[in-house]
């Protein structure tokens, strides 16, 4: 299983793509433009990305460009119906480890995808720690104090969220956006019932002052160690 970013402004397109790959257990968050794909890029390490070629406002390619000058190693499937062999080569020039062009057969597409993961090392995880809780997020696992706890690949991928950001306040808007797919249905209040969810799981029944998932009245919420 691998974080994947998708970066497609076709929705339809987008949807089977994500179908697909959540088929075969892997997470998949989605974009639609060149400059939300660099802010996930920026606050997140995927596996792998999957970029569109002709996108609104910033092109995939030149996405793909800036994310290698500021160090990002991922690789990128570039998914677009250009097809000369000077636009191909540029692709490959800027920085994109493959090249499918559209139309194409999605199992073509896990096939490839499965080919770029299999190079790509295993050691050396981002592991992330925030008090007693430790989350791998390549090999799905959470464990609180030592003991493996579940919880649904949403759930996990919003406390991910919250444990990549410690301290820092976010609105219900804010998580939305950066959590869900494009197609999902998620809302405020269906945040609050996933955040109830995860509260079950992950607080300390001697802490005194609340969830280490506080939620600051009329503003969000914000990962944080309540005093004991």
């Amino acid at each position: 299983m691998a974080k994947i970013l998708l970066v497609e402004d076709n929705v339809d397109l987008a949807t089977i793509v994500a179908d697909s790959l959540r088929a075969e257990r892997h997470v998949v968050e989605s974009v639609v433009n060149g400059l939300d794909a660099l802010e996930h890029l920026r606050m997140v390490p995927y596996e792998l990305v999957l970029m569109d070629w002709d996108l609104p406002g910033l092109s995939g390619v030149e996405v793909v460009k800036r994310y290698r000058a500021a160090g990002g190693v991922s690789p990128v499937i570039m998914l677009t119906g250009k097809s000369s062999i000077d636009e191909k080569e540029y692709g490959f020039d800027v920085g994109a480890d493959d090249y499918l062009p559209k139309p194409f057969e999605t199992r073509e597409l896990i096939v490839r995808v499965r080919a770029l993961l299999r190079r790509q090392p295993t050691a050396g995880t981002n592991i992330l720690q925030f008090g007693d809780l430790q989350l791998d997020p390549v090999k799905f696992k959470l464990t609180k104090g030592g003991e493996p706890v579940h919880l649904t690949p949403k759930d996990f991928a919003l406390l991910e969220f919250f444990m990549r950001h410690p301290d820092e306040l976010f609105s219900s808007e804010q998580i939305i956006a950066r959590v869900y797919d494009l197609d999902s249905e998620a809302n405020a209040e269906s945040l609050r019932v996933a955040i109830r969810r995860i509260r079950k799981v992950i607080d300390t029944t001697d802490f005194a002052s609340g969830s280490m998932i506080e939620n600051v009245a009329r503003v969000g919420y914000r990962l944080r160690l309540p005093l004991k």
